[in-house]
């Protein structure tokens, strides 16, 4: 996903952008890892496309600059799709650190989940995001790991 537009909101203390695909996120300048004072305001700030239009950089008076990532409007809006994401590289984390735990064979583990070897090996790499997280609960299991969910609710929200 890329960064289409970036505005600084003074009014509600935010930078805004939009994304390609139609999404719009904001992030409070109090989230930002440096936050801009009256004395040292933001300036401007600008897609960059030296960082593949993925992030936007913050000019302040002082003419320092700082990046934020994309993954940072994601998180703090909490956008359900990069929360997926996340949650899957975590249980493919966990997944390839308790499969060598195991002692189990690749061999093994196919043959439990009756599957494939090349399906076992898309579930064991961290950049693939067109798995599920029901497959990955199913890999877990057979590797010998139990898959709790604790749900909480964010007051804040």
């Amino acid at each position: 996903m890329k960064i289409k537009t970036v505005t600084l909101n003074i009014k509600k203390k935010a930078v805004e952008i939009t994304t390609g695909k139609g999404g719009a996120f904001s992030l409070p300048f109090v989230k930002l890892p440096k936050i801009p004072t009256t004395k040292n305001p933001i300036v401007t700030a600008f897609v960059d496309p030296e960082l593949a239009n993925s992030a936007v950089t913050l000019v302040y008076v002082s003419a320092e600059e700082e990046s934020v990532h994309l993954d940072a409007f994601l998180e703090y809006n909490r956008d359900p799709s990069h929360m997926r994401e996340i949650t899957l590289y975590s249980m493919t984390v966990e997944a390839v650190e308790h499969l060598k735990k195991s002692g189990l064979s690749k061999h093994e583990v196919i043959r439990r989940l009756a599957t494939s070897p090349s399906q076992l090996y898309r579930l064991l790499d961290p950049t693939n995001k067109k798995k599920t997280i029901d497959e990955m609960v199913r890999l877990l299991s057979v590797i010998g790991c139990r898959v709790e969910w604790t749900i909480v609710g964010d007051e804040a929200a």
